[in-house]
C-alpha cells in the first residue's frame, strides 16, 4: 500500500498538471501578443488620440512612457515567473555555486558573458537582476550581469563598427566587459548583502519553506505566480516614476546642448561626459546617434565612450526602480564603483588612441 503511494506521489503529470500547463501556456501566448503590440499601441495614443505631432518634445515623451513602463511590468513579471519555476529544480546552493564559481570572478565571467547576449537596455535587465537577487545568487555576480547587460549591445556594437572600424567596437566590448567584471567583483567582495531590502530575502525563504522536497508543477507554478505578484506588487510604482523621469529627459533634452558641451578637448571633459550621462535614458542603439555628433565636434573616442557607457549602464531611472530593492547605499557604491571605472577606461582610450 505504501509503495503504490508512493508511485502516486512521483507520477509525472496528473489531471491538475495538464490544467496548470494549458493555463501557462495561454498565460505565455498572451504575453507575447501585449508584449509585441506595445510600440504601435504606444505610438496610437500619443500620435492619434492625443492628436500630438510626431517628433514634438511632448509627443516623442509620452510615446515612450506609453511603450516602456508596459514593457518593463511585462519583463518584470514574465521573467520572475520563468526564474522562480527554472530555480524551483534547484536549491539555493546549487544555484551559488554555478554562477558563484569556484574560484572568484568565474561567476562574473559568466555572468557579463550572459549580459552581453541578452538584448536589454539598463531598465530591462532590472527584472533579471531582481530575479537573481532573489534566487541567491551572489551578488557581485547580479551586478556583473546588470552592468554588461546594456553597457555592451550587439547593435550598438555592429554600429559602432560599421561607423568607426573594428578597433572601437572591440574596444568598446572589451571595455565594457572589463567593467562589468571589476566592478562585479568589487562589489562582491565588499560583502554588501546587508544593503538589499528585506523583503527579497522574505521572499527567498517563504518559498523555500512552502516548496516540498519533489513539488509537482501545480504547485511549482502557484509558488511562481505568487512570488510574481508579490514582486511585481512592490515595484511597479518604481517603475512608472521611473520611466516617467526617463521619459521626459528622452524628450527634452536637445543633442546639441550634450554636443556643444562635451565636443571640447579638455582635461574635465570625460567625468563631465559620465555626470551628464548618468540622469540620461536610452539604449545603446539609441545613443549612437549622438556619439556620433560628438566624434564630428572633436570629442575624443575616450570622451565618447565614457558617455555613452554611463548612458546605458547608470540610467536615473534604472536607479528609481534598483530603490525598491536595494537600499541607498548599496546604489550609492553601485553608482560610484561603475563611475569610476567607465571615467578611468575613458581616460585610458584618450590616452592611447
Amino acid at each position: 500500500m505504501q509503495t503504490e503511494l508512493t508511485k502516486q506521489e512521483k507520477t509525472p503529470f496528473s489531471n491538475a498538471d495538464l490544467r496548470s500547463w494549458g493555463l501557462v501556456t495561454l498565460a505565455a501566448v498572451i504575453w507575447f501578443t501585449l508584449y509585441n503590440v506595445i510600440q504601435p499601441f504606444a505610438n496610437w495614443i500619443a500620435y492619434d488620440l492625443l492628436a500630438l505631432p510626431r517628433g514634438s518634445r511632448l509627443g516623442e515623451s509620452l510615446a515612450f512612457f506609453f511603450y516602456d513602463v508596459p514593457k518593463i511590468i511585462l519583463l518584470l513579471g514574465g521573467i520572475i515567473f520563468l526564474i522562480t519555476t527554472l530555480r524551483s529544480f534547484f536549491s539555493a546552493e546549487q544555484t551559488r555555486a554555478w554562477l558563484g564559481g569556484k574560484r572568484e570572478g568565474v561567476g562574473n565571467v559568466l555572468a557579463a558573458s550572459l549580459g552581453i547576449i541578452t538584448p536589454f537596455c539598463s531598465c530591462s535587465a532590472v527584472p533579471l537582476f531582481i530575479g537573481f537577487v532573489e534566487s541567491g545568487i551572489p551578488l557581485g555576480v547580479t551586478f556583473s550581469f546588470l552592468i554588461s547587460a546594456p553597457v555592451v549591445n550587439e547593435v550598438a556594437l555592429v554600429m559602432l563598427f560599421g561607423l568607426f572600424g573594428w578597433k572601437i567596437a572591440g574596444l568598446y566590448l572589451l571595455s565594457g566587459l572589463s567593467i562589468a567584471i571589476v566592478a562585479g567583483v568589487i562589489i562582491g567582495r565588499l560583502k554588501l548583502e546587508r544593503y538589499v531590502e528585506d523583503f527579497v530575502w522574505q521572499i527567498k525563504v517563504g518559498k523555500g519553506a512552502n516548496l516540498p522536497e519533489q513539488p509537482s508543477w501545480t504547485q511549482r507554478f502557484q509558488i511562481a505566480w505568487q512570488s510574481t505578484k508579490e514582486i511585481v506588487g512592490k515595484v511597479w510604482l518604481y517603475v512608472i516614476v521611473g520611466i516617467a523621469i526617463g521619459a521626459g529627459i528622452h524628450g527634452y533634452v536637445p543633442e546639441s546642448a550634450l554636443a556643444g558641451i562635451l565636443g571640447k578637448q579638455a582635461w574635465w571633459s570625460v567625468p563631465a561626459a559620465v555626470i551628464l550621462g548618468v540622469p540620461l535614458y536610452s539604449n545603446a542603439a539609441g545613443i549612437i546617434p549622438i556619439v556620433s555628433a560628438l566624434m564630428e565636434k572633436g570629442a575624443s573616442l575616450g570622451t565618447v565612450l565614457a558617455f555613452m557607457m554611463s548612458v546605458v549602464g547608470l540610467s536615473l531611472p534604472e536607479m528609481v526602480i534598483l530603490r525598491r530593492v536595494l537600499k541607498l547605499q548599496l546604489i550609492a557604491i553601485f553608482i560610484g564603483t561603475v563611475a569610476a571605472a567607465i571615467i578611468l577606461t575613458g581616460y585610458l582610450f584618450n590616452l592611447v588612441m
